[in-house]
């Protein structure tokens, strides 16, 4: 059994991260993180459901996508939370790939206006965009559609939302919103034994409880031990990967660090949907890498 140093859990984790915002007892976790990432935008979203997160495409050739989060507010808009632990290849792409899926399901049959509701991709980032790095401050990312002349947006109903928590660096004296709070709580948690008196407040005391790790029964702790060495792997197999790709050149290297981390998931025996994931790969390179 591992011997854990830490109070709380570690919600870049899968366990993590679904534990705090992924299970129904909690959802007012999400709820609350989701109003104040978005209220400028929104306004109060009063109430959210989950929705399957697994999607097939049109064709059983098509790739299937597993969200980690999926849901719709009272007023039937989408949300895709996803959680990104490692850098990798056309990240960006990914987003609006996965997009697609709750516009689709949108589409009626028979007769339909093309009337859709707004679709929202939360990206939160457990690494910085190469090009991004040197733009410390910056670690919120909001994208619409604009017009590029006017720069006014031009289509307000598809809307993404990446934040790079690397960046945020913000001490809880430098706490002035509930959504510096929030973006603190995921940030910090795994280094947090006593909760900060800026924190101590009721949605916030229940993330705290919901995240001990000493509330777990021995099963939650398996998995939870399972989740951390998974992560912790390939955090290391990314930044070995990445760092070698760095010394051969960078377009070169980024080829190389792929190749490795890819080679690395196959013999840690990952399934290939993962691989494909995590890497960008296609499935033909996948196939070539397999044949050695």
């Amino acid at each position: 059994m591992y011997h854990f140093t830490e109070k709380y859990i570690n919600p870049f984790t899968d366990y993590g991260f679904k534990k705090l915002f992924g299970e129904e007892p909690n959802k007012d976790l999400l709820l609350d993180f989701l109003n104040e990432l978005l209220k400028d935008d929104q306004g109060e979203i009063k109430s959210i459901r989950y929705i399957k997160n697994e999607h097939l495409g049109d064709t059983a050739v098509d790739r299937k996508v597993i969200f980690d989060l999926y849901c719709e507010n009272e007023r039937g808009e989408k949300f895709i939370v996803e959680l990104q632990k490692a850098k990798q290849n056309f990240f960006k792409d990914r987003t609006v790939f996965y997009s697609t899926f709750p516009i689709r399901e949108q589409a009626k049959r028979g007769e339909w206006d093309y009337k859709l509701e707004p679709v929202y991709a939360i990206a939160i980032l457990d690494f910085v965009f190469e090009e991004d790095k040197e733009k410390p401050n910056k670690y919120r990312y909001d994208v619409k559609l604009t017009d590029i002349e006017t720069h006014k947006i031009f289509y307000d109903k598809l809307t993404f939302v990446y934040l790079e928590m690397p960046k945020f660096n913000k001490t809880v004296e430098q706490l002035t919103t509930r959504f510096d709070k929030w973006l603190y709580l995921l940030r910090n948690l795994t280094k947090i034994q006593e909760i900060p008196e800026a924190l101590q407040e009721e949605i916030f005391n229940k993330a705290f409880h919901e995240a001990e790790i000493a509330r777990f029964n021995p099963e939650q702790v398996q998995s939870y031990e399972n989740s951390l060495k998974y992560y912790r792997d390939l955090q290391n197999t990314m930044d070995t990967a990445w760092g070698e790709g760095r010394t051969v050149g960078r377009e070169e290297g980024i080829e190389i660090g792929i190749t490795t981390v890819a080679k690395t998931m196959l013999q840690a025996g990952m399934a290939d949907e993962q691989i494909l994931a995590m890497t960008g790969l296609t499935s033909e390179q996948l196939a070539q890498l397999k044949k050695g």
